[in-house]
């Protein structure tokens, strides 16, 4: 694989060098983008979810509608229309705040079929229940279907989270500085791509590591404490 031991000192030397640097931009960029869009994109996600289940039938409608738009087209080409697209109305965005939003709301369309799945997975017995004992429909919803809806959802969601890390790669394409832009940068003026991305790769998986297991603790301390 390499022809002389220079040719591997080399190669040692710009992995060494540009694991920090990478793994920097990671903790600065990748991981509070991830943080900032899932959190937004699940409080997105209730309310669409709410919207997807009412009776009020124009508000199921336009959430039908938001959740067919942003799942049914690539979350690359939403994130080019609002950087790269809006500009020609007159909008323009910073590359954070475009990746942000573009997130946010493809996070915000998955996430509410999850959690519009995990409140109808509950028995009815349970609202009738709830009614029985003189509650009303917000407070059913907020003290009896969403504490066992999230211990559904809690799975899938942590999957969503996990995905969402690797997914961040594409604010890349509109200068975000975040994991895989360093890694671009480096590979550029190292002209080793192959052994750079393969670092980069690395580190995504040491991530999402460490993110499977936090997702498992998280859901065998939340299983503890319902079964108390």
């Amino acid at each position: 694989m390499f022809a002389d031991q220079e040719r591997f000192d080399r190669i040692v030397g710009i992995l060494s060098d540009s694991f920090f640097p990478i793994l920097k931009a990671g903790i600065q960029f990748t991981i509070p983008l991830t943080l900032i869009t899932f959190v937004l994109g699940l409080i997105l996600a209730f309310f669409i979810a709410l919207a997807r289940i009412t009776n009020i039938k124009v508000l199921n409608v336009i959430a039908r509608f938001f959740v067919w738009i942003f799942r049914g087209t690539p979350l690359l080409v939403q994130i080019f229309i609002l950087f790269y697209g809006l500009p020609s109305l007159g909008i323009t965005l910073n590359p954070f705040p475009a990746a942000v939003i573009a997130f946010t709301i493809n996070v915000g369309a998955y996430s509410s079929e999850i959690i519009r799945a995990a409140i109808l997975s509950i028995p009815k017995g349970q609202w009738e229940a709830a009614y029985s004992i003189g509650m009303t429909k917000s407070q059913a919803m907020r003290r009896i279907i969403i504490p066992q809806a999230i211990r559904v959802s809690l799975p899938p969601l942590g999957n969503s989270f996990i995905s969402l890390v690797k997914d961040t790669s594409l604010a890349a394409t509109i200068t975000v500085t975040e994991l895989f832009q360093k890694g671009q940068q480096i590979a550029a003026y190292t002209y080793e791509p192959l052994w750079i991305y393969i670092e980069v790769a690395f580190i995504y998986l040491i991530f999402s590591t460490v993110l499977s297991y936090l997702q498992n603790w998280l859901e065998a301390r939340f299983e503890r404490s319902v079964a108390k």
